[in-house]
């Protein structure tokens, strides 16, 4: 089967054009919807990727009516890839179809990988840079021992009558921000 999606990104715009030529590829099913490229959450085509069988074929007019950004295509891409479902998009001319499909998006995969890995190299140099010059703090900090929730933790847990868990899913802390609190301000239990 042979499904065709298309997606704007807000209610004014317009679904015409994509699915005309949609149709006039052929599809046997359109899925559409309005919603932003940024939402990670895309209902109609999480809904379509569910239905998506072995030998299906997932058509778009342009590859960024499935995501914003090559990670977000890649992953989608790779998801494909498990179930054995065939995408095209139809502006680049992509047919998974094909060798020379799948080779343009493994290409297309190599360029997003060595793009990933410079933009943490670039980050790692700015904070061994800052660093150096004294003036990297790291990630702020998001329970300081003013913070109410962190010393009624920390009550809790001297008192020892409530589990590490439950103090955590009553005030919505992490386990390791409590053991890591209580380490720091050397708090034993009285129980």
């Amino acid at each position: 089967m042979m499904y065709g999606y298309a997606r704007v990104s807000s209610t004014d715009q317009h679904l015409d054009t994509q699915l005309e030529a949609l149709k006039q590829y052929g599809v046997d099913e359109i899925i559409s919807e309005k919603i932003s490229g940024v939402s990670k959450k895309k209902e109609q085509l999480d809904e379509l990727l569910n239905k998506l069988e072995s030998e299906d074929v997932l058509v778009v007019t342009r590859m960024d009516r499935l995501g914003r950004n090559t990670l977000q295509l890649l992953e989608l891409v790779e998801q494909l890839e498990r179930k054995k479902v065939h995408l095209v998009i139809m502006d680049m001319s992509i047919d998974t179809r094909t060798a020379t499909g799948k080779f343009f998006l493994t290409i297309m995969a190599g360029f997003s990988e060595l793009d990933r890995t410079m933009i943490k190299e670039k980050q790692r140099a700015g904070i061994e840079l800052a660093k150096q010059k004294g003036k990297y703090k790291g990630r702020p900090k998001r329970y300081t021992e003013n913070n109410p929730n962190i010393n009624q933790a920390m009550e809790w847990y001297e008192q020892g009558d409530k589990t590490v868990k439950e103090i955590s899913n009553l005030l919505g802390i992490g386990e390791a921000t409590i053991y890591r609190e209580v380490k720091r301000r050397g708090i034993t239990r009285s129980v």
